[in-house]
């Protein structure tokens, strides 16, 4: 198993509007990002993620978060949604995406959860929330899982602390409210972004 894109840090991008959308995700791709989440508790996600596959889809990884039944994983599908990520660990929700041809990066947060998410064909993990569990928890999750298996913290990472994630054993990360929140000037999406691709490069010297 290995991560798809070349930067394995997921760009979230909860609360977008289908205007705001190319812009954010223009900048974010010219800033070094190539995977892309727009959530599913975002305003109008349909219109945003159909239109951002046919823009950018050629060169960058771009799906769904928080997906939460296989309903939604076949509405991805119609829009050539090829991430999907989830909150928790929903079997039938992975298998549903894992059979459309998706990536899945599955949310679990314990040893049981990060199992049963691969068993059901999630190609990735993701430990959420991470900042409340810390990179220790993680390391201590690492060392049971194989090797093999990406993982991504998600929750409470931000340039400042990715490094530590990483040393935990994380392949990288997802990034929400530190990189983006709803309504906020593209200038401040740019400046995160590129705060987040030096925090990486660093993080893998």
């Amino acid at each position: 198993m290995s991560w798809q894109t070349k930067v394995p840090l997921i760009a979230i991008l909860r609360g977008i509007t289908p205007d705001e959308a190319e812009a954010h995700v223009g900048a974010l791709i010219d800033a070094g990002f190539d995977a892309i989440e727009i959530p599913l508790n975002s305003p109008e996600w349909g219109k945003s993620i159909g239109a951002m596959v046919k823009t950018f889809g050629d060169k960058a990884l771009i799906g769904a978060g928080t997906v939460l039944n296989p309903a939604q994983v076949d509405e991805l599908a119609t829009l050539n949604s090829k991430l999907v990520v989830t909150p928790n660990t929903d079997a039938a929700v992975i298998r549903q995406a894992v059979a459309k041809g998706m990536i899945v990066a599955a949310g679990c947060a314990t040893a049981t959860e990060a199992f049963t998410a691969l068993q059901a064909g999630a190609q990735a993990l993701k430990i959420f929330p991470s900042s409340a569990f810390g990179p220790g928890y993680i390391k201590a999750l690492k060392a049971v899982l194989p090797p093999e298996v990406p993982v991504f913290a998600v929750g409470g990472v931000t340039p400042e602390n990715l490094h530590e994630f990483m040393a935990a054993g994380c392949i990288g990360a997802g990034l929400g409210s530190d990189l983006y929140r709803a309504g906020q000037p593209l200038s401040r999406t740019v400046e995160q972004a590129r705060a987040f691709i030096a925090a990486y490069k660093d993080a893998v010297r």
